[in-house]
């Protein structure tokens, strides 16, 4: 039967909203990729980023030019070198690889190597607002082992202290999204530290990080915008204790599961984390998170509504992705 694959748009509401130092958002926007043999069909997931230049129309068109070549039965291999990483190929990439799992009679984990994927400890996001507000979101999220917290602003000092007076046993990542600058960002280290924060994410926008080379850093700091494939990552050392490896910036669990080899080889702490999306887009990086030292694959936990069958969240805890899911 011939290969025929179809692209749709999904919109799943946000419990709330979801808000760091560049805006705010009620709906989580899905681009859904469907490979189908005829008999078999494997599905993926991406979410379009502006912040990279995407929007559902651009991923669609992106999944529109290399149709025809999936529809020749393009391998996942040759698919690396068709579409540039981002969104679009994350969907096409993660719908081939669940696929061939189904072809094979196997599962995706057994064909990347991973022998018998377990649960994982997943961060939970509080989204950034006032620091009284982001004490009270944390005290409600105290139980969970790990929060990350959404900062970016001028001064974050008084957040960082709420945060940790809210939950004060609790792991915590700061994700500041590129909104510190060279002039406060000691003083924010310096506060991380004196609150015992664990991980601070992406301090200083992207290309403009070269201090981070110079600057004590007290706590150990994860490059995300400033990270996109393994190409990336030789220029990291020296400036980035930890690399945050995500599905929608790699283009598909292909090249991350290749990411993150070559980052362990350089000596960089993994990371692996997430758009807000729904299950189908955290299924395969669960695969790529295991054994990670921070994972944070917790899109579904913000939707009012995810897919079902989703994945099965108990506590701080995602398991690995049921078959009827994915994989």
């Amino acid at each position: 039967m011939p290969i025929t694959l179809t692209a749709t748009v999904e919109h799943f509401p946000i419990a709330g909203a979801f808000t760091i130092s560049r805006g705010s958002k009620t709906t989580a926007s899905v681009v859904t990729c469907r490979v189908t043999d005829g008999e078999l069909s494997g599905w993926g997931e991406c979410v379009p980023y502006a912040r990279y230049g995407e929007s559902v129309e651009s991923v669609l068109s992106a999944i529109e030019t290399v149709r025809p070549l999936i529809e020749e039965d393009m391998t996942r291999t040759d698919l690396q070198t068709a579409m540039k990483a981002g969104a679009a190929r994350n969907a096409v990439d993660c719908a081939l690889w669940d696929l061939e799992a189904k072809r094979s009679g196997s599962s995706a984990a057994a064909l990347a190597g991973i022998a018998g994927p377990t649960p994982l400890t997943t961060a939970y996001t509080l989204s950034l607002a006032e620091p009284e507000e982001m004490r009270a979101q944390a005290a409600k999220h105290a139980h969970r082992a790990l929060l990350k917290v959404k900062v970016g602003t001028s001064d974050d000092t008084a957040r960082i202290r709420a945060v940790r007076s809210g939950a004060p046993g609790s792991r915590i990542i700061l994700d500041a999204n590129e909104g510190w600058t060279e002039a406060n960002i000691a003083a924010h280290f310096a506060a991380c530290a004196e609150n015992g924060i664990s991980l601070i994410e992406q301090p200083l926008p992207a290309g403009r990080d070269e201090i981070l080379a110079s600057l004590p850093r007290p706590v150990p700091v994860c490059a995300d915008e400033s990270v996109h494939a393994t190409e990336d990552l030789e220029r990291l050392v020296g400036r980035y204790d930890a690399v945050n490896i995500k599905l929608d910036k790699t283009g598909g669990l292909t090249e991350a599961l290749r990411m993150r080899a070559a980052a362990e080889a350089l000596g960089l702490k993994i990371m692996v984390g997430c758009m807000v999306g729904s299950s189908l887009a955290m299924a395969p990086a669960v695969l790529v998170a295991q054994d990670a030292d921070f994972v944070d694959l917790d899109g579904p936990l913000l939707l009012s509504k995810d897919r079902s069958p989703g994945l099965r969240y108990e506590a701080s805890l995602v398991f690995p992705p049921e078959a009827s899911l994915w994989g």
